[in-house]
């Protein structure tokens, strides 16, 4: 454990946030690494902002003294224009998870992507990328896509509701990933893709507390495909508990939630923090319902 004076003021910014497990996961973090740490949530629901007001509540927080802010929906886009400098993967995405209040203004990082690499790395080692099945093109699926190209996926898939959105994803992608093979997809084309992928990743609300089920007929799956989630309430969805019955790698959506926290810790702080340690916590708060 290291020791400093120094003390760190951050702030989530964004729409329902009360209940996030971020800040605490930062807190605890900090704690274990003797920082003076304080996280709070600056819930646009609750304040009655709206989140074309994101600019001014990071320059009241700059004059507050604080230190960094994590930003979520619906700010994410609508932050960029805030921004002194970016990083070149939040600038390519076109979206910033990540402030940093610094001399030379604000600094934008998106660990949403990184977050997600960081897991599928550690949570399915050597696991094949040439072809990947993606399920949902939002605001998540949007960074998991581009975190599956720079992994080093050679065909993705991308499949979702709204044609007109997976159609844009796709132009963007491969427009950033020319090596790779980004195709547009239907619901009708799920099947025939499954059938031929390496992986798949579910990237909707479906399995979620409040949107149970399952997002594909389980008999599309087999045991050589792996499978990954980015729901993490509840860790356990019917997919990852499913997939993994028929003998599948899986990849919870805990991990990607935790990634995504353990590299905005340390752009803010400059210290590595415990990537195992931080899961536990992040377990046992979801087990005891927070």
């Amino acid at each position: 454990m290291s020791t400093t004076t120094e003390s760190w003021l951050v702030g989530l910014i964004g729409e329902g946030i009360t209940t996030s497990l971020t800040p605490p996961m930062h807190e605890r973090e900090a704690r274990e690494n003797g920082l003076s740490y304080l996280y709070r949530p600056v819930d646009l629901s609750v304040n009655g902002r709206s989140g074309t007001e994101v600019g001014d509540l990071l320059r009241y927080g700059r004059d507050l003294g604080f230190n960094a802010f994590n930003i979520t929906h619906p700010c994410k886009q609508l932050v960029m224009e805030h921004l002194d400098q970016v990083s070149d993967d939040a600038a390519r995405l076109g979206a910033v998870n990540t402030v940093l209040v610094t001399d030379e203004g604000f600094m934008g990082h998106n660990t949403d992507h990184s977050g997600f690499g960081r897991a599928l790395a550690a949570g399915l080692p050597g696991a094949a990328l040439e072809k990947v099945v993606q399920l949902g093109a939002g605001g998540a699926g949007a960074a998991v896509a581009y975190a599956l190209l720079k992994a080093g996926v050679g065909q993705l898939t991308l499949i979702d509701l709204d044609l007109d959105r997976v159609q844009e994803r796709v132009q963007a992608l491969s427009a950033l990933f020319p090596e790779a093979h980004v195709a547009a997809g239907t619901s009708a084309d799920l099947a025939g893709a499954l059938a031929a992928a390496d992986g798949f990743v579910q990237a909707t609300p479906v399995g979620m507390h409040s949107h149970p089920g399952m997002p594909v007929d389980p008999a599309l799956l087999r045991s050589e495909l792996w499978v990954a989630d980015v729901i993490y309430r509840p860790v356990r969805t019917k997919l990852i508990d499913t997939a993994e019955s028929l003998g599948c790698r899986v990849l919870d959506g805990g991990h990607m939630a935790v990634g995504q926290a353990v590299d905005a810790f340390e752009l803010i702080t400059g210290i590595r923090p415990d990537p195992a340690r931080m899961r536990a916590h992040f377990l046992d708060m979801v087990s005891n319902g927070l």
